[in-house]
């Protein structure tokens, strides 16, 4: 089982687009940004999905918004870790901000995890929308209905009719222009945290790589070792500055020398 999974697993290469399909397929949801289900209540449902009844649904609160309640929803979620013995640290301090990345990541391990319970095989019998409402009231309408509009949108109209526009002037011709530009600027923003996350991903593999290859240097220079021929061999090609070097034909020279000596 995926409790444990290493930074270089491929489930840390599943992209955001991806995840968000797959949350809002299984949950009935209209998530457009990862940093939506920071409150931790996406993850709650998941697990209750994977694992029926061991997920206090009635604790769960979809409408969090502060950090302390978004807290308590973190608290369910590691009540149940621990129930199942699942050994994942959740970083809750990082989630509970909201950051693109975090919650990313959080969001691919789940992924992985769930794809490990019955092969990732969806339980047909669960309503998502009837067990965001067992705590007896409706948690959040805005999501828990299936033909529910994003919560961007809800947001979007709420505040123009606080304003006192009705939402036939908002669609209208004359507003047609800020309108326009309003889902421009969205469409690069996403774009603008797409690439961000991509840089970040590589700068985390870049630097993953870099510390093993560091590690084996270090190991190279131990004194008992550097001058064994496969140390030496080896730092050949780490330090080899030309990518047309041939470091690793002259590695390879330098080992089979040392095996030819043995055996003679």
């Amino acid at each position: 089982m995926a409790t444990n999974i290493g930074m270089m697993d491929g489930a840390y290469f599943v992209g955001r687009n991806e995840i968000l399909a797959w949350i809002n397929a299984r949950l009935q949801l209209t998530l457009s940004r990862v940093e939506e289900a920071a409150s931790g209540a996406v993850q709650c449902q998941m697990m209750d999905m994977a694992h029926p009844g061991v997920v206090p649904m009635h604790k769960v609160n979809f409408d969090a918004k502060t950090e302390y309640d978004m807290i308590q929803n973190y608290k369910v979620l590691q009540d149940v870790f621990s129930k199942l013995k699942i050994t994942k640290h959740i970083e809750v301090n990082k989630l509970v901000k909201g950051r693109p990345l975090d919650n990313l990541e959080f969001l691919q391990w789940l992924k992985r995890y769930c794809d490990s319970i019955n092969g990732g095989l969806m339980n047909e019998n669960y309503d998502p929308v009837e067990r965001r409402t067992k705590g007896g009231k409706e948690r959040n309408p805005k999501v828990s209905q299936k033909n529910s509009k994003s919560l961007q949108t809800s947001n979007s109209l709420n505040s123009a009719s606080c304003n006192g526009v009705s939402s036939n002037k908002i669609s209208g011709t004359k507003q047609g222009k800020p309108a326009d530009a309003s889902v421009e600027t969205q469409r690069l923003t996403t774009e603008l945290t797409d690439l961000k996350l991509s840089v970040d991903v590589l700068e985390k593999e870049r630097d993953f790589y870099f510390a093993k290859l560091r590690d084996i240097e270090l190991l190279c220079q131990t004194p008992k070792l550097e001058n064994l021929p496969m140390a030496v061999a080896v730092k050949r090609i780490l330090y080899a500055v030309d990518e047309k070097d041939c470091a690793l034909a002259e590695a390879q020279e330098i080992v089979s020398r040392s095996i030819d000596v043995k055996e003679t």
